[in-house]
């Protein structure tokens, strides 16, 4: 399926009823609107922010709109550390038994600043949140999502390669060449039939009308810029069983 008509996938009702689904950064723009879409078909949720506040008012959102009562997970990828993970994906286990996806959205802009000026504290805090945690994360929760089979990781990648995007730019690079990478693997457990329990794709949603976009282009006119609303079924369109073996893909959304 090409990114144009992800973009506007429409999933069936229910379509999503009984799938357990993980989603990070979930409190921010784009994760808590994936989030109600993916409750509204009948989604089992894991939301994880550090936003415990944030998470709070999803979850009363959710419950008062859908009835689904999502878990809630705080964490700050910034500290995590690989045992942090371990204890999230066994949590996870004893809860509900399976996880039919990870959608990563948490992300942190950083610094963007010259490279004379660049704090390394900021740019190792950057790299944790948007390259070790989702990677650390991902290989904790696979065991589960291999269990499960007819599994999706999706990650949201951005390219930010010129002056000035330090951390953010260079960590967001290699979070993309890890996606190809882990996505090669899984293509390697495909059965007799062509199936793989679990695949690995990205999307760059490109611009949306979020604090880490208004951070970065603090001069942007706000009702110029698409809100996260707009880029949702591509998500879904990734969760959902239709797009199984869909693999290795690289999906940039329309602006």
């Amino acid at each position: 399926m090409t990114t144009e008509l992800i973009s506007t996938f429409t999933p069936d009702n229910n379509s999503m009823k009984d799938r357990v689904v993980l989603i990070t950064g979930a409190a921010g723009g784009l994760g808590s609107s994936i989030a109600k879409a993916a409750a509204s078909l009948g989604c089992e949720l894991v939301l994880l922010d550090k936003n415990e506040r944030g998470l709070n008012s999803l979850h009363d959102q959710i419950a008062d709109d859908t009835g689904i009562q999502p878990g809630l997970y705080p964490l700050d990828l910034a500290g995590a550390n690989m045992s942090d993970y371990d204890t999230l994906a066994e949590t996870v286990a004893n809860t509900f038994g399976k996880l039919h996806g990870i959608v990563h959205c948490a992300a942190t802009l950083g610094q963007v600043t010259p490279a004379l000026q660049i704090d390394i504290k900021h740019w190792i805090a950057t790299f944790n949140v948007n390259l070790h945690g989702p990677v650390m994360l991902t290989q904790a929760m696979l065991p589960l999502l291999i269990k499960t089979r007819e599994a999706s990781i999706t990650f949201t990648i951005d390219d930010k390669q010129t002056a000035y995007w330090g951390a953010y730019g260079a960590s967001k690079a290699a979070i993309q060449t890890w996606v190809n990478s882990l996505a090669d693997e899984l293509d390697g457990m495909r059965d007799d039939h062509g199936n793989m329990p679990v695949r690995c794709n990205a999307i760059n949603p490109g611009k949306m009308r979020t604090t880490l976009r208004s951070s970065a282009f603090p001069g942007e006119i706000p009702d110029e810029v698409p809100l996260p609303e707009t880029k949702v079924n591509a998500y879904l369109y990734l969760l959902d069983q239709v797009s199984n073996n869909v693999n290795q893909q690289i999906f940039e959304l329309p602006e």
